[in-house]
């Protein structure tokens, strides 16, 4: 006679702490951004965090310019300059959230794709390039938005 499957809750994964910004552009919860992304536990919350430590300081150096001119019109924080909310969200905050995560996203997707050394690793890898295109490209399209440039890019050789 076998005994009856008890199942037993999984301890839940300690929360990790919020990585704290520049004071002027918002901080970034780590639970959210695994979520808005799909990052799962294979991601150490320490890799994740270096991860959104370098896409805060890459995105807030294209946006510093920008900062500084919104601070002399006497803006204290990326939410109070005006832009018109979202589900009781500053517009300007969900692409700065976006910019970010994008980021991560790409930075973590291009460290990972490189550990098989098989060829089906290579393929998978391969594929994985796409993914890392577009999200730099979904990055790159926040940070213009904030700034109220376009898409486009051209130069004239």
């Amino acid at each position: 006679m076998s005994s009856p499957f008890i199942a037993h809750p999984t301890p839940a994964a300690p929360a990790e702490p919020i990585v704290s910004n520049d004071g002027w552009f918002p901080d970034i919860e780590p639970a959210r951004l695994r979520d808005a992304v799909r990052l799962d536990a294979s991601i150490t919350p320490e890799r994740l965090r270096q991860a959104i430590f370098y896409a805060m300081a890459d995105v807030n150096r294209e946006l510093y310019d920008w900062q500084l001119r919104q601070m002399e019109a006497g803006y204290e924080r990326l939410e109070e300059v005006p832009s018109g909310t979202l589900d009781g969200i500053s517009r300007l905050v969900l692409l700065y959230r976006r910019a970010i995560y994008s980021t991560v996203k790409a930075d973590l997707t291009e460290r990972y794709r490189d550990i098989d050394t098989t060829a089906a690793g290579h393929r998978r890898a391969d594929d994985l390039t796409p993914s890392i295109d577009e999200q730099r490209r979904n990055a790159r399209w926040a940070i213009r938005d904030i700034l109220g440039r376009t898409h486009t890019t051209v130069e004239l050789i």
